[in-house]
Formats: structure tokens, C-alpha cells, sequence
């Protein structure tokens, strides 16, 4: 029997009792026959009644009121698991291509053919298809020594040309948690994201993610800042919410854009649960000192990939050049 029809029965039950008029938690009042000025109450509202003063129904109790945003989010779950997000917001494409982001609408272009070389290896090594298994191969960490290297502009860079795969789905973190800078990046207001997932009980995954205009790509920001942040990605928890990540869609690569390894106590935490890591490497700018002492500190990630950015010449560009030519070869 529905909501309605229970609901209803129940109004029948009470106009054969005789029910004395009372309050509703609007306000309004109920007479014996039912009615409420000139109107008949609805039966969602004698069910809004009954909530309100607890009042008994047979064995199964008083019924609950309908929630469409609840009912809504268990669909959107019950079609595609729990991690899969409900939300959405729109990246401003216009403004990344600008600035100069790789878009869908992007023509080919230096940059998106220096990350499609940067990619391909992580996403072999993601799928389980170099000839090496890799522990959380598709949780990839994007990080530098130091702030100014260009970490999260190469983070951003890289979840958006992944996005351009025909089988692969990318989940950008921001996990940046003590300077969060994509929602900058993509100019979408802060919102609830990975710290609120470590320290509320009442959120799940989905709840937080956000679906994107641009297909197979989510986004899950910092959220809340926290005094103890570190030793919260640090924790059992952070760990069984990159399990559940690195495990639950086969072919979802997951990229973490980093607080800086130097700068915060933050990011050798994340990387000791990483199974790969993107070092940004500033051309001309980062001591060879501060990037020995970055790359011991992640020295038990199984592979880590160098990326010079900021260079004022590139080889890739130079070959791209030729091979972009107009001419037929």
C-alpha cells in the first residue's frame, strides 16, 4: 500500500472515530469530518500530522514524510553507485581557453599535444597495461616542491585532456586543502568536498561530488578547512575513501592536485597513498637542492614522472610544429 492510500485510510479511520478539531503544524485546524475551513486536508498533510505528534500507526509506526530531494539523490544512487555525482556546475570553458586550459572545443594546439605525452604513460600505467602492477595505479598525484611551479594548472591541464578519452573517466581532487585554487581556476563557488567527507558522518561521496559540463569529468573540492587536516589524510579513513575511489569504476583515473611537498605537512601524507605522482619542475627557477630533498620525501611512490614547465622552449612543441604542418606529408 502507498504513502497516499495508507494516509488516507488513516483520514477514513479518523472521520468514523469522530476526531475532535486540533492543530496542524501550519496552524490550521481539523475538524471531525475532515475539513479545514472550506478545504479538505490532503492526505500528505495528515501524515505531516501524524510525524509531528508521533502518533501511532499499527506495528509499522508513523509514516514517513516524502523528501523528492531524498527521494531523488536514492535514484540518482540506485543508477549509479554512490560515488557517482548528482550535482552540477559549469566551468567557464571561454575563460579556460583563455588562460590558456585545454576545452573540448580547443583546436589541436602545443599544449594539448605536450599532454597527450604527458598522459599516455599514466594512463597505461593506471590501466594496468605497462607490464607492471601498480598498487592505486589510477590515484595520481600532482605536486611540486615548492608554491609558483604550476602544479595546479598542470592538474587542471591534465583531468581535462584525460577527459578527452573515448573509455577513460577522470575525478579532479582538489586536495590542495590549505590553498584550494581550482575553484578559482574554474570559477565555480566553494562548496562541502573532500575534508567534510573525513569528518561528517552524514555524507557520502555523492553527496559531494560534481558533475561537470565537460563529459567524463567530476570534480571534488577541498571543503572545509581544518586545523588537523594532516593528520586527517593521514588517516584510516583518508585511506578507505581512496580505497573505495582507486576500486569502485574500473576505468575512473583519479588526480589530485597537491599542496606543495615543501610548503605543507599536507602532501607527503597524501603521497604515501598515491600510486603514481606528477613532480612539476619550474624551468630555470627550482633549486636542484629544494628538488632533491621534494623527491626524497615521496622516494616509496612506486613511479614518479618529472614534468619541466615554465620552459621557454619545448622539443614536443618542435615536433608538433613539423607534424601539424598543412602541408601533406
Amino acid at each position: 500500500m502507498s504513502l497516499i492510500e495508507q494516509a488516507a485510510k488513516r483520514l477514513a479511520e479518523l472521520q468514523r472515530a469522530g476526531a475532535e478539531p486540533r492543530k496542524l503544524p501550519n496552524g490550521d485546524e481539523t475538524s471531525d469530518n475532515g475539513a479545514r475551513g472550506d478545504r479538505v486536508p490532503t492526505p500528505e498533510a495528515i501524515v505531516r500530522e501524524f510525524n509531528a505528534r508521533n502518533v501511532e500507526l499499527g506495528p509499522q509506526g508513523a509514516l514517513p514524510v516524502a523528501d523528492n530531494d531524498a527521494e531523488n539523490a536514492a535514484v540518482s544512487r540506485a543508477n549509479w553507485g554512490d560515488s557517482t555525482p548528482h550535482l552540477r556546475v559549469d566551468f567557464d570553458l571561454a575563460y579556460l581557453k583563455e588562460r590558456g586550459f585545454i576545452t573540448p572545443d580547443t583546436k589541436d594546439s602545443q599544449i594539448a599535444h605536450e599532454f597527450r605525452v604527458l598522459k599516455r604513460p599514466i594512463i597505461r600505467n593506471a590501466q594496468g597495461r605497462s607490464g607492471a602492477t601498480i598498487r592505486n595505479g589510477n590515484l595520481v598525484m600532482v605536486t611540486s616542491s615548492m608554491p609558483g611551479e604550476g602544479k595546479s594548472f598542470t592538474a587542471a591541464n591534465l583531468a581535462l585532456s584525460m577527459a578527452m578519452e573515448i573509455d577513460t573517466t577522470v575525478l579532479l581532487v582538489d586536495g590542495d586543502v590549505a590553498r584550494p585554487s581550482l575553484p578559482g581556476v574554474f570559477r565555480i563557488p566553494p562548496s562541502p568536498g573532500l575534508m567534510d567527507l573525513l569528518t561528517r558522518d552524514d555524507l557520502e561521496i555523492g553527496d559531494v561530488l560534481l558533475q561537470t559540463n565537460i563529459e567524463r569529468l567530476a570534480f571534488l573540492p577541498a571543503g572545509s578547512r581544518h586545523r588537523y587536516a594532516t593528520e586527517l589524510l593521514a588517516s584510516e579513513r583518508m585511506a578507505a575513501l581512496l580505497r573505495e575511489l582507486a576500486s569502485r569504476y574500473r576505468n575512473r583515473i583519479v588526480i589530485f592536485d597537491s599542496p606543495p611537498l615543501l610548503a605543507t605537512a599536507e602532501a607527503p601524507a597524501l603521497a604515501a597513498q598515491m600510486g603514481q605522482i606528477v613532480m612539476v619542475v619550474a624551468s630555470d627557477s627550482t633549486p636542484r637542492r629544494t628538488l632533491s630533498h621534494a623527491l626524497a620525501s615521496i622516494e616509496r611512490c612506486e613511479v614518479v614522472l618529472m614534468m619541466l614547465n615554465k620552459a621557454v622552449k619545448s622539443e614536443v612543441g618542435l615536433y608538433y610544429g613539423y607534424y601539424s604542418a598543412d602541408d601533406p606529408l
